[in-house]
């Protein structure tokens, strides 16, 4: 009997739980999926704004140029009249300068972008020149426009201030067949801005070399250049390249300056796409524009492919 009623108090005991304890499938479990809502709503509410910007500024905006593409301007219906006239004529041609235009002001601002950060990052007192050159990259970065324009027309155009000091010392620029309002003219003129743009963009990557790789080097006997034959330039490569695709998209995407500064005496897609914008089509051709808005598109979207899959091997480096 004694066995019997110990066994009876034990399973007794078992039974019974308290309200809020650890064995109460109930209160806790309620607590613990409210917090973890609570923390994924936490997580995505800081990325909501970005969402919102990205969704009103660039998705729907790509989706109504995509969808008038191949839209007649009439009807609504489908038609490929506009993809067929975007890709022939002056508009061809409109692609064609503004990629051999994205291509030189790609380049040449890479290149010399990329010699400027590499005397800041090998400069002996690195930091206040870092800091000053960076505050003013920054600045130079962003200037562009009708503002711009008028700086180039007021310094190296036919009879600017620049123009005039060159002619009195026996340098005629316009004789040797250099024009500010030439494709020529506007390459100088968007390395204004890309040149401090390559440099804000390239000195993370020259920072990422480690000097240990360069004392390895040096300890088994390379010299500088075996150094960046094998070992550095194949680590920048791939930042190198990535930031020249991005000034190629910036050049490829810049209208102001060009218009300003040109009229649209050059053919450039951008400058078309804004002709179409301020009304200036041809009876049929109202989506023609849009057309145009899509091939850029799709060179951009080709171009930052390649770019993310250049910097993600850049990273795998630079970590």
């Amino acid at each position: 009997m004694a066995e019997r009623h110990e066994l009876t108090v034990a399973d007794t005991t078992e039974t019974v739980t308290a309200p809020g304890s650890l064995a109460d499938p109930g209160v806790p479990r309620v607590k613990s999926a409210a917090k973890t809502a609570g923390r994924t709503i936490a997580k995505f509410a800081g990325i909501l704004p970005f969402g919102a910007y990205v969704a009103l500024g660039l998705a729907i905006p790509m989706i109504a140029v995509a969808i008038g593409a191949f839209q007649n301007p009439d009807t609504s219906a489908f038609t490929l009249s506009n993809v067929s006239t975007a890709t022939h004529g002056v508009y061809l041609d409109g692609f064609k300068q503004s990629i051999i235009l994205s291509v030189l002001a790609a380049v040449i601002p890479g290149v010399f972008g990329l010699l400027i950060a590499y005397a800041i990052f090998t400069a002996k007192r690195g930091n206040v020149l870092r800091q000053v050159v960076i505050t003013a990259s920054g600045v130079f970065a962003n200037f562009g426009g009708v503002p711009l324009a008028f700086l180039f027309i007021a310094s190296l155009g036919s009879t600017a201030l620049v123009t005039g000091w060159l002619n009195d010392i026996g340098i005629n620029i316009y004789s040797a067949g250099f024009s500010l309002y030439t494709l020529s003219g506007v390459v100088v003129v968007y390395m204004y801005f890309q040149i401090p743009l390559m440099v804000l963009v390239i000195l993370p990557a020259l920072e990422g070399l480690r000097p240990a790789w360069r004392e390895a080097a040096e300890n088994l006997g390379a010299g500088s250049w075996q150094y960046w034959r094998y070992v550095g330039g194949p680590v920048l490569m791939p930042s190198f390249i990535g930031c020249v695709l991005l000034l190629f998209g910036s050049s490829l995407s810049a209208y102001a300056t060009a218009e300003a500064l040109t009229s649209g005496t050059i053919p450039l897609t951008a400058i078309q796409i804004g002709s179409f914008l301020n009304g200036n089509v041809l009876a049929g051709q109202g989506n023609v524009g849009k057309a145009l808005g899509l091939g850029l598109v799709l060179i951009i979207a080709i171009v930052m492919v390649f770019y993310v899959l250049l910097q993600r091997r850049a990273a795998k480096w630079l970590r």
